[in-house]
């Protein structure tokens, strides 16, 4: 069996960016699948559950209700191997492209004060598995160790 494109990555030398995984034609348009890497695989550890399903429900609902990108999210979801998240656009768009919105979320997610939405049992089949505070930090890790001053090589997978 092939070799699906995600695999091909070296994640050996894979650092935490915002990388193009994927576009796709849907019809007539283009679904551009970004990998929002946030943590280096095999070398950091990867992203407890509890921090990961938090960063879910405050991302997810910040980018479906953003004024600008709002209508063209179509997706915002972890990975299996929980390094990090897919974001999944429509349209044809590059890393640099998406950068300034991802500030945006991260700074969102750090600051967020309340109660995470759609953390409760009748909104969420797993709402006890949230965890703020530490989601709170790792957005704050990523924002300022990664997209305040991303370089050329977090936006293009390394070859």
């Amino acid at each position: 069996m092939e070799k699906i494109t995600s695999f091909t990555i070296d994640h050996l030398r894979l650092l935490p960016g915002v990388y193009v995984s994927r576009k796709d034609m849907v019809g007539d348009r283009v679904v551009t699948t970004f990998d929002i890497r946030m943590t280096r695989p095999n070398f950091e550890p990867v992203i407890n559950t509890a921090e990961l399903h938090a960063i879910e429900h405050l991302g997810a609902t910040f980018l479906r209700n953003h004024k600008e990108w709002g209508e063209n999210i179509l997706y915002f979801g972890p990975m299996g191997c929980r390094t990090g998240f897919y974001l999944l656009l429509n349209g044809d768009y590059e890393s640099k492209d998406i950068v300034s919105l991802l500030k945006e979320m991260f700074t969102f997610i750090k600051d967020f004060e309340g109660e995470v939405p759609g953390a409760c049992a009748k909104d969420c089949g797993n709402y006890l598995d949230i965890n703020l505070p530490m989601a709170k930090y790792i957005a704050k890790r990523y924002l300022n160790d990664v997209l305040v001053n991303i370089t050329n090589d977090r936006l293009v997978y390394p070859k």
